[in-house]
């Protein structure tokens, strides 16, 4: 998808930017962050924030600190998700781990950093303060004990269950799901979107999420390790809670095919203006990578 190859490099300087620490910090824990978070990546979460802001009306410009924030996150969750604790992966997006290049106790802090990060960029960039608790109050809903957090205990203990449509469909909705959600919302949050507009928003991430983390279940059944950039075949070995250990491949594929459709299916209202949008909830489900 071109358009999301040519955002992820503008963002990529942007997010350079942010994370050029105010203050002293550490050198190894910025290096740790930096590593991790300005790894090349797809940079989906933050191209919904920064288009669902201009979707609604907003300036582009209003939107980078959000999104920065959105994938600080991210940057965050994937760390921990890594560590020996929780995932046990040494491969990251084609290079090592954070905890395989700095050590256990500096990943878990520089996930630490990037999480504390991403509220503190809200707080700092953007200048309305109603606007700013706003956008908190979203991130951490999609990020805590009711979003990515829960989501991720409840993936852990999912392993030693039997397999479960119900269980890997909340799994995925906490853990992946919810913050694409967030994205979406904080982007047409800060671009002073309507109510209704937030929330056709909102549930198009959603739906983009669940549709992407299927396509991900898929990807670790189907996928090479080498375009992956991970290790693949873990989730059978792990008896994780997949979509294709419940319900098998082709009915997963058709999952994540119901998931896109209701996805554009939010985006009607917006027309033409959306169709970057529609485009991309059909790549997730057809990407290699």
């Amino acid at each position: 998808m071109n358009r999301l190859a040519a955002f992820a490099r503008e963002f990529d300087a942007r997010l350079a930017g942010y994370l050029e620490p105010v203050g002293e910090a550490p050198a190894k824990l910025v290096e740790a962050m930096r590593f991790s978070a300005l790894a090349p990546g797809k940079r989906i979460r933050p191209y919904l924030t920064v288009r669902c802001c201009e979707l609604v009306g907003g300036a582009r410009e209003a939107a980078w600190p959000v999104a920065a924030a959105v994938e600080c996150i991210h940057a965050f969750s994937l760390i921990h998700d890594d560590l020996p604790a929780m995932d046990d992966d040494d491969m990251r997006r084609g290079r090592p781990s954070c905890h395989k290049q700095f050590g256990e106790a500096i990943a878990i802090l520089a996930g630490d950093g990037l999480s504390v990060l991403a509220f503190e960029l809200l707080g700092r960039y953007v200048s309305d303060p109603t606007l700013a608790a706003r956008l908190v109050v979203e991130l951490a809903g999609g990020t805590g004990w009711a979003g990515m957090i829960g989501g991720q205990l409840r993936d852990i203990e999912g392993e030693s269950e039997p397999p479960s449509v119900a269980l890997v469909r909340y799994v995925h909705e906490c853990k992946t799901a919810a913050l694409f959600s967030a994205a979406s919302r904080m982007g047409a949050i800060v671009g002073k979107g309507t109510n209704p507009e937030v929330e056709r928003v909102g549930r198009y991430g959603r739906e983009l999420g669940l549709a992407f983390q299927i396509a991900d279940d898929l990807l670790d059944v189907t996928g090479k390790g080498t375009k992956v950039g991970k290790r693949v075949g873990k989730d059978e070995v792990s008896r994780k809670q997949t979509f294709p250990r419940c319900v098998g491949v082709e009915a997963s594929r058709a999952e994540a095919g119901r998931a896109v459709e209701t996805a554009i299916g939010q985006l009607d209202p917006f027309g033409e203006r959306a169709e970057d949008l529609r485009e991309l909830a059909r790549f997730v489900v057809s990407r290699e990578i």
